[in-house]
């Protein structure tokens, strides 16, 4: 399985929403409607022989200045790679990413390695706004090379596995990105360790299996939640 470098994944997390609506709102400038044809002017009356002819006095009007190409919809613009960890909480580490107003948004990460210290698969975790069936938001992401018809699958302890379907991919990885209860996440503070299973596309027939620490787990959900709250990344 290839190894996966650290990514910039905060952004994905926190903008992806954000992101799409800048997208689909872009409005497309429409092309500049043609000038109609210029009418020409009635010729003078022939008994008007004093008159001086139109086009012998006026000067030639100047060359149509070309028009503008119709603008280009903006590209949506990619989070600069500015992640910086603010604090480490046993397994895991506290990602924010530099603003210029100051207001970092910032989420818990783990690389999930496996029981050879190989890089699998890695997570990101923050809280999502109040008043929603899910309080938490994870994303999860696994190499390329992943069968993404079988779905990832999570099991905290002993409890019963739950599975998540892939949602997108793009050139470091594919993502699945998962809504928290709050009896999910309980049960992440409470527990020692998760348990994810992905599936290799080479191998469809054997599984891949890596553990989440949950060392450090609340703590830092804790103080993910309390940055992001008082810079109001997450309302």
């Amino acid at each position: 399985m290839s190894q996966l470098t650290k990514p910039l994944v905060l952004a994905l997390a926190l903008g992806m929403a954000q992101g799409a609506y800048a997208q689909d709102t872009t409005p497309v400038v429409p092309a500049a409607p043609a000038a109609p044809a210029a009418t020409p002017a009635p010729a003078a009356p022939a008994s008007d022989a004093t008159a001086p002819a139109a086009d012998a006095t006026t000067p030639a009007a100047p060359a149509a200045t070309p028009a503008a190409p119709a603008a280009t919809p903006a590209e949506p613009q990619q989070p600069e790679n500015n992640t910086y960890v603010k604090a480490t909480y046993d397994d895991w580490e506290m990602q924010c990413i530099k603003t210029k107003d100051g207001k970092d948004p910032c989420q818990m990460y783990q690389v999930i390695k496996d029981a050879n210290g190989g890089n699998v698969a890695d997570i990101s975790l923050f809280g999502l706004p109040s008043g929603g069936k899910a309080v938490a938001g994870a994303t999860i992401m696994v190499p390329m090379d992943t069968l993404l018809t079988q779905n990832l699958t999570i099991q905290v302890d002993t409890s019963a596995p739950r599975v998540y379907p892939y949602t997108f991919c793009q050139p470091m990885g594919c993502f699945a990105r998962i809504g928290l209860t709050q009896a999910e996440l309980d049960a992440y503070k409470k527990g020692s360790k998760a348990t994810i299973t992905i599936v290799p596309l080479a191998s469809p027939n054997q599984k891949v299996t890596a553990d989440i620490s949950l060392k450090g787990f609340t703590n830092a959900y804790d103080a993910v939640v309390k940055s992001n709250a008082e810079t109001g990344a997450v309302k």
